[in-house]
């Protein structure tokens, strides 16, 4: 009966892992709640799953404030030119869907905005990520982000189904964001992470394995 409550027992692991993932959705959920924030947050929710739950170093709310303060200015300036472009391509879509709905052919272009704003999705996922991982000018991440993201395009596709299934776990139960965004981004970090980890010289792939998954921005 008392190996039930060895943390070292395979459920009590699970439950942990469990209870971390909720804990830093929780958290993101907060730190959002200012919407300016949401960048800084995506960025320290990868950073906290990642680290804390997938290699067990760390602690949830050390972790994911550290990461969301080193990361704040970074983060949020990229939040809003992901925000700026997305509200600008949902604007001219919804315009031009209107437009087609009253017959005219020009407005079929809204099929056009409406691809180009799930590439800005697509971008967005690897944005944050990438600020979690690797310090770097603004500029050059979002350079870099652009072009990981259609070299990896199969990896990408899957990313998204990812994230557009959360959302569509939350819209049909509510309650869920309590444990979806924690669990979406466990979910990415794997394939994410083997991308990433084709960028990486062999000295810091080395480095990061013998640290057991300490990230290149704890240097920071």
């Amino acid at each position: 009966m008392a190996d039930i409550f060895n943390y070292d027992n395979k459920v009590m692991q699970a439950l942990g892992k469990l209870f971390d993932i909720l804990y830093v959705s929780v958290l993101w959920i907060l730190a959002c709640i200012p919407i300016v924030t949401i960048g800084a947050a995506t960025t320290a929710l990868y950073y906290t799953v990642n680290k804390v739950v997938r290699h067990t170093r760390g602690y949830v709310w050390k972790d994911f404030w550290g990461a969301f303060r080193s990361n704040f200015k970074q983060s949020t300036i990229v939040w809003l030119v992901v925000m700026a472009v997305s509200a600008l391509l949902i604007f001219d879509t919804y315009v031009m869907w209107h437009v087609a709905a009253a017959g005219q052919s020009v407005g079929k272009i809204y099929l056009f905005f409406t691809i180009v704003e799930i590439f800005v999705v697509m971008w967005a996922i690897y944005l944050f990520s990438y600020i979690a991982r690797f310090e770097n000018t603004t500029k050059a991440t979002m350079k870099n982000a652009f072009i990981i993201t259609f070299a990896n395009l199969p990896r990408t596709l899957l990313m998204l189904a990812v994230l557009l299934l959360g959302v569509f776990v939350v819209y049909l139960f509510t309650y869920s964001i309590v444990l979806v965004p924690g669990l979406c981004a466990l979910l990415i970090s794997y394939p994410m992470e083997t991308i990433f980890r084709k960028y990486m010289s062999e000295e810091e792939r080395a480095a990061e394995d013998e640290r057991n998954g300490i990230y290149v921005s704890d240097q920071k």
